[in-house]
């Protein structure tokens, strides 16, 4: 069974997405076997219109589980893999020039798509990277002084090996806010790596896999997040949790306004995606170290996701 169809009739968009959520998960993990703490940050992004940055060491799946994502999508997909000699133009196209019709014709790059897998985004310089960031933030690029809309939707799935150095660019902090989502692609469970050692290759399963939600469909639920309410008590609440993370004695920087909204969006995304037009607090709290752990600063630098953690446990709900 899919969710997708041919039909010009769809499902409305709050009766379509409790099971799009359950058969995505399911076609997913015929290739990689990640959690439910991985598999849902990811769907909430592409359902809140955002972008996604999955870290891990080599070998745990980073690359299979965004193309995964992408072929369970019926949606165009391109892959970029990020090297350190890797122009703007190879990602975003260049014009040609067409001696026999006397003009230049622009030539998209693969950045033109709805899913763009940006493999080791920290292995190209800062100029690319630029170019990249422009993309995720506007939703279209600049080539010859004009701006080109890029695909609909459009959403970036970056893979990053956070423990190597040699041949890698450092991310700066801002940009690390235009990646709605970071999450964290660890070992395996033993049971599901010892099924991996007798089973089939995973990139046969990924050959395998069917489109289970259509690009319309992905429209409609993309819109639909805005129809999610927020109580105002709900709104108190995300901001004592936001004002507690400026205030810690340990915290450089903490949440910016840009950033709660953003958590205040995934989590009618999420909402959406449960099945209800409601956020409750469970949606906040879900997603509150996918999307505030990569935008809290320490003083001594460091990972900030144990005190958003510890934040979130702190921070009483108040309805």
């Amino acid at each position: 069974m899919t969710v997708a169809t041919s039909t010009t009739h769809e499902p409305s968009s709050p009766d379509l997405a409790p099971m799009a959520v359950h058969v995505l998960k399911r076609n997913v993990r015929e290739v990689v076997a990640v959690p439910d703490s991985v598999i849902e940050p990811i769907l909430v992004a592409l359902v809140a219109g955002g972008h996604v940055l999955v870290e891990g060491i080599p070998g745990t799946g980073k690359t299979l589980l965004s193309r995964a994502f992408a072929r369970s999508l019926d949606c165009e997909f391109k892959r970029i893999q990020f090297t350190n000699d890797l122009m703007p133009s190879d990602i975003v196209g260049s014009s040609v020039w067409r001696a026999h019709e006397q003009r230049f014709e622009f030539v998209p790059g693969p950045l033109f798509a709805n899913i763009v897998l940006a493999d080791e985004v920290n292995r190209t310089s800062s100029r690319t990277l630029s170019c990249l960031l422009e993309a995720m933030e506007e939703g279209s690029v600049s080539v010859d002084g004009e701006a080109r809309s890029l695909g609909e939707p459009f959403a970036i799935l970056a893979t990053r090996n956070p423990i190597e150095f040699h041949g890698t660019f450092p991310i700066p902090e801002a940009a690390m806010d235009r990646f709605l989502v970071r999450v964290e692609l660890s070992y395996p469970d033993p049971e599901s790596e010892r099924a991996l050692y007798s089973g089939r290759k995973a990139e046969v399963s990924l050959d395998e896999l069917q489109p289970v939600l259509s690009r319309g469909q992905l429209i409609g639920l993309i819109r639909a997040v805005n129809d999610v309410q927020i109580s105002e008590p709900l709104t108190g609440y995300t901001f004592r949790i936001v004002d507690a993370t400026r205030r810690h004695d340990a915290v450089l920087l903490g949440v910016s306004p840009r950033a709660a909204i953003s958590w205040v969006h995934a989590a009618r995304a999420r909402a959406l995606l449960q099945g209800r037009d409601y956020v409750l607090p469970d949606d906040l709290k879900a997603l509150a170290v996918p999307i505030l752990g990569h935008r809290v600063f320490l003083k001594g630098g460091g990972d900030a996701r144990s005190l958003v953690e510890e934040t979130i446990a702190a921070v009483p709900v108040e309805l």
